[in-house]
């Protein structure tokens, strides 16, 4: 056992261990709001309070049997597939939140706009609960980020090995090779300009904005971090598809690029039928600083470009099966 490997066995050991402590809490939430000892938040009633928190509790118990999967002997044993999806799922919500709770707590941006209430009575969130929830998601980042390559690298070898044009990209003089790439590298093209918007709206644009008093700094933070990875995931799918440049380490667009695309399914996924409800029920208590029919838009063309581009960032170097096809011939 190398370092590499020695260091994602604790990674995800500590992962799975930090995420725990999430899921309880908001068991906790739905349980006290339930029995009627805790308000409900955030203008979504007790239905919409409990069915969100239990959405969380089932993503956290995802995390956990995830990062418990890169470690354990069963893990090697499960579909490809499924590791893959549930990776590329799980670290596209964690690039988006990391960056945001690491800036949060350095900026103080919550702890300036009310967003720690928890309830119409003015009642705050206890500090250890938000320590522990913060904790939690840095924590469960910063693991599966040193577990999660270890665990491809002991998978799938061939797949990171290399340097960009050298097989299986689009090497081939900047034509797209055998024109497998070419819908990945039109849907680089639709993430570049989502990530231009977010990044527009981020930096203060006012346009596609339908109320600017409702930009507060914590929208703008989160915004800005899901603009970049969108234009990181065009850049690295851009990268694999071209074929340039050449002789770049395959490993790094290929990291950087999973990354980006989780981020934008992950997020939009996760967004886009809220943004739907809005737009629909139109609901008094409850409001969107971008207009809700853009911002529908973008997170739906979000999903399909960053399942879109997955293709060009999966394929086993030198060969046109997908990531996981190897376990299945084996």
């Amino acid at each position: 056992m190398d370092r590499l490997d020695q260091a994602g066995r604790w990674a995800a050991y500590g992962a799975a261990a930090v995420l725990a402590p999430y899921a309880l809490i908001k068991v906790s939430w739905v349980v006290g709001a339930l029995a009627g000892l805790l308000p409900a938040d955030d203008g979504l009633g007790l239905t919409g309070w409990v069915v969100l928190n239990t959405a969380t509790i089932g993503m956290a118990g995802i995390g956990i049997a995830m990062a418990l999967a890169l470690v354990r002997p069963w893990g090697m044993r499960v579909p490809g597939p499924l590791v893959a999806f549930v990776a590329w799922v799980g670290t596209g919500f964690l690039v988006a939140v990391l960056p945001y709770a690491v800036l949060d707590s350095l900026l103080g941006v919550s702890s300036g706009d009310g967003s720690g209430q928890r309830g119409d009575d003015g009642s705050s969130m206890p500090g250890w609960e938000a320590a522990l929830i913060q904790t939690g998601f840095v924590g469960t980042g910063l693991g599966l980020a040193v577990a999660l390559p270890a665990y491809l690298r002991r998978r799938w070898p061939d797949v990171f090995a290399g340097r960009i044009g050298d097989g299986g990209d689009g090497g081939d003089g900047g034509h797209g090779g055998d024109g497998r790439h070419g819908p990945a590298l039109w849907a680089a093209g639709v993430a570049a300009v989502i990530g231009a918007v977010w990044l527009y709206w981020a930096f203060g644009g006012t346009a596609g904005v339908a109320r600017v008093g409702d930009r507060n700094t914590a929208w703008r933070l989160l915004t800005g971090v899901c603009g970049l990875w969108a234009l990181t995931a065009s850049a690295a799918t851009w990268t694999v598809g071209r074929g340039r440049p050449a002789r770049l380490p395959r490993w790094i667009p290929l990291a950087l690029g999973w990354l980006g695309t989780g981020s934008l399914f992950a997020w939009s996924g996760w967004k886009l039928p809220f943004t739907l409800y809005l737009l629909t029920a139109r609901p008094d208590d409850v409001s969107s600083a971008e207009n809700l029919a853009l911002a529908a838009v973008l997170h739906a063309a979000a999903v399909i470009a960053g399942a879109a581009m997955l293709p060009a960032l999966v394929r086993v170097r030198g060969r046109t099966k997908p990531l996981g096809a190897a376990d299945a011939s084996r």
